[in-house]
């Protein structure tokens, strides 16, 4: 199959999704709040956007602070039980008052997860935070021992991250995943790898691929080669046939003839359409995936409302992005320049996934 080859069918739905999805940025409903509630780390992987560290120039945000844009900016707009609030970082676990925070927020009425590496989580741990409120984890596990601990560079972190999948696994009630970051030692192992988690228990699975930002720009072991990203896509597409895992490619970028057969949805970025969030220092985003040249204002400065309402036009109106390659491509209409995390500093694209289909 060619990768890049779109049948009739598929094109017809595309158009429909693509006229959906404007319909759907104008709209620009709220469904997910991201709150970077920390900088802090107990890990230094060779992929962190963030560039998070132990001991992080900037410090955590104070609850208050992020209590005060839900109860002023955000909760008057919205209802609570139509939008998820997730706990992101650094990793979230080194807040000490992470319990009080998701209590909080799940007085307020709204859902709250949490995106953990898994190294700090123990059976007492996650029974305070369901206690608090916790509904949803994503949960960071990247290959067998060998290629998880070359990724997050700490010869515990396999053992620690398989250890807390066995504990939100059986946890009952709770919603998860588990989210992979592909490199190429594990693409001829991704068929025991799957294996491997569905024996644990696992119904949902996130594969993501790195792209060239944070620590990943100056190491190139981290990226797939285009052969390896097919094979990828080839494999999850299989595994979804199958049906024992709940397998999908992440909101990466358009994927051609893939569309619809690696995902449960077609391509569509949803920073600043339908997915927000506050930075540990106050600025207002799309996603925490994509760099400070596209922050659109700061709550410290600015009502998070009226940014959200008002400021996020290069998210939701993407005809900027039509420069470089993406200037004659005929996939344009559908894919809108990629995600707005692989756009530099300059808006120029980093990587496309089209083209290396």
């Amino acid at each position: 199959m060619n990768g890049r080859r779109l049948g009739l069918r598929k094109r017809l739905a595309l158009n429909i999704f693509s006229d959906l999805y404007r319909a759907k940025a104008a709209e620009h409903r709220l469904d997910t709040l991201f709150w970077e509630c920390t900088l802090r780390c107990n890990l230094s992987c060779r992929h962190c956007g963030s560039d998070c560290r132990t001991e992080p120039a900037v410090p955590d945000m104070p609850l208050a602070d992020f209590l005060r844009v839900l109860d002023e900016e955000v909760t008057p707009h919205v209802d609570p039980a139509e939008v998820l609030v997730v706990f992101s970082g650094g990793e979230v676990l080194l807040r000490d008052d992470l319990e009080e925070a998701g209590a909080e927020v799940a007085r307020r009425g709204y859902a709250w997860g949490m995106v953990t590496n898994g190294m700090a989580l123990t059976a007492a741990r996650l029974r305070t935070l369901r206690d608090a409120g916790l509904a949803t984890v994503s949960l960071s596990l990247d290959g067998f021992e060998a290629e998880h601990n070359y990724v997050r560079r700490n010869p515990r972190s396999y053992d620690r991250a398989l250890d807390a999948l066995r504990l939100i696994v059986r946890e009952q009630g709770l919603t998860y995943d588990v989210v992979t970051c592909v490199t190429a030692p594990l693409v001829p192992q991704l068929e025991a790898f799957r294996d491997m988690l569905v024996a644990e228990g696992v119904r949902s699975w996130r594969l993501f691929t790195i792209f060239p930002a944070g620590r990943a720009a100056a190491d190139a072991t981290l990226r797939l080669g285009d052969a390896d990203f097919r094979r990828l896509l080839d494999f999850i597409r299989r595994t979804r046939k199958e049906g024992r895992i709940a397998a999908s490619y992440a909101c990466e970028g358009f994927l051609g003839g893939y569309e619809a057969e690696v995902r449960d949805h077609f391509y569509q970025c949803a920073a600043g359409v339908s997915v927000a969030s506050v930075r540990v220092d106050g600025a207002i985003s799309g996603c925490t995936s994509i760099r400070a040249d596209y922050h659109q204002g700061n709550i410290y400065t600015d009502s998070f409302w009226d940014v959200w309402e008002h400021r996020f036009e290069p998210f939701r109106n993407r005809e900027w992005a039509r420069r470089g390659a993406c200037a004659e491509c005929r996939m344009f209409r559908y894919c809108l320049g990629g995600g707005m995390h692989l756009r530099d500093g300059e808006g120029e694209l980093l990587q496309c996934h089209y083209h290396r289909l």
